[in-house]
């Protein structure tokens, strides 16, 4: 009989993660030295197996956790786990040979109709008791804009075929799926996963705020996809839809930030201190992230990131590579299903700060005109293998079950 194993589903997110981090390294040394192969196909398959191997299956595996681990349905989730890792295997072995062609469109294919799968298994079959909680319905609202998102793959192919990839609607479709993977399924969904651990800690938001906060963040995360036009230089319309979507945000996360300052002695008491500083770290990055998202409601700032990609890769990042993938951490901790050594995470945070720093040092020379070192792709690659080592560091410790280092 098929059992499902949790630990095992994410050490394989993992292993994900640790594939994705070496490719990063590798489309890195393309500015160092001569590498076989072609940038293009590498950087799609980083961005694919970052995206959907680690992020994704982590966030749906921890979704699995919190609603369904003691109820008899771990049969039909194998089943959609096995297909959806069956599509990330084809695209790890299809993109770097071909990048976008024949073979890696079906598994890309095969992944969007596995995400439909898993999101109709979660709101079919959601147990009574946790429909109506507050974590649920974040979880719901998280779902429906990772289905939302695959609009824009879906676009793409009719793009390509009628105004081809210059077409100013080839970029907003890409657009489209990041703004709803990075700024709707990922941080709804980790949302849903805190207020979850609220509920286990007795840490009551209160229904008529959160009633509030629910509509603000989902009002917001929806209109601030307009500041993703404003390269087009777009009716007036979009820019005033563009900055209420920011002003939204703002007011949302400003009351959520102060419920969290309020209640920080109960989430400090009800955690381990390793888990409670990895969701404090993750949280002054989501600050971060909100500033940086806020700024390009500015005309300005957001011609500036269009024409910068090194402003655009730092963020991203420090989306991915920060806020997201440290709150993964701290909640696969929380609930022991991965053990990440402190030295561990400690190298890997290392090696983000310091790359973070470069890359946007490297955005502000070219805005600036200000001095660039030699050597800095070098150091880069330097900096960033601290990322695999650490994560590669974390895939051992769980592989061998050596004790948790804490």
């Amino acid at each position: 009989m098929l059992r499902l194993d949790l630990k095992a589903h994410h050490k394989i997110a993992i292993a994900y993660f640790f594939l994705a981090a070496l490719l990063g390294i590798f489309l890195r040394l393309f500015y160092v030295t001569p590498v076989p192969g072609n940038y293009k196909y590498i950087l799609h398959t980083h961005s694919h197996i970052a995206l959907l191997g680690w992020v994704y299956l982590a966030l749906t595996g921890i979704i699995y956790r919190l609603f369904f681990h003691k109820t008899e349905l771990s049969r039909k989730y194998i089943y959609i786990f096995l297909a959806t890792n069956i599509s990330l295997l084809g695209m790890l072995f299809s993109f770097p040979f071909q990048g976008y062609a024949v073979i890696s469109i079906i598994f890309s294919t095969l992944f969007l109709i596995c995400s439909y799968f898993y999101a109709g298994f979660v709101l079919r079959n959601i147990p009574k008791k946790h429909s109506t909680t507050k974590s649920f319905k974040l979880i719901k609202a998280a779902l429906w804009y990772m289905v939302i998102s695959s609009i824009g793959p879906w676009a793409l192919g009719g793009i390509m075929s009628t105004l081809g990839n210059t077409s100013i609607w080839y970029k907003l479709a890409v657009y489209f799926y990041l703004h709803f993977q990075y700024n709707a399924w990922f941080l709804v969904a980790l949302l849903g996963i805190l207020f979850y651990l609220f509920q286990k800690l007795n840490i009551d938001f209160g229904r008529k705020k959160f009633k509030r906060f629910f509509l603000l963040l989902n009002s917001g995360v929806i209109l601030s996809f307009f500041l993703s036009t404003y390269w087009t230089n777009p009716p007036l319309i979009f820019y005033l839809m563009g900055g209420l979507g920011v002003i939204l945000l703002l007011i949302a996360f400003y009351q959520f930030f102060a419920f969290i300052l309020r209640n920080r002695n109960l989430l400090k008491t009800g955690l381990s201190s390793f888990s409670y500083r990895l969701l404090m770290i993750s949280g002054i990055l989501l600050v971060g992230k909100i500033l940086m998202q806020s700024l390009s409601a500015i005309p300005f700032f957001a011609d500036l990131a269009f024409n910068n990609l090194d402003f655009v890769i730092g963020y991203l990042h420090w989306v991915f590579l920060g806020f997201v993938s440290l709150a993964l951490f701290a909640f696969l901790n929380w609930f022991k299903l991965i053990r990440i050594p402190k030295n561990a995470f400690y190298l890997y945070l290392s090696g983000f700060l310091i790359s973070e720093a470069l890359i946007f040092y490297k955005g502000l020379v070219l805005w600036l005109g200000l001095p660039f070192f030699g050597n800095y792709f070098f150091l880069l690659v330097l900096v960033s293998a601290l990322m695999p080592i650490a994560v590669g560091w974390i895939l051992g410790v769980n592989l061998l079950k050596r004790p948790p280092q804490e």
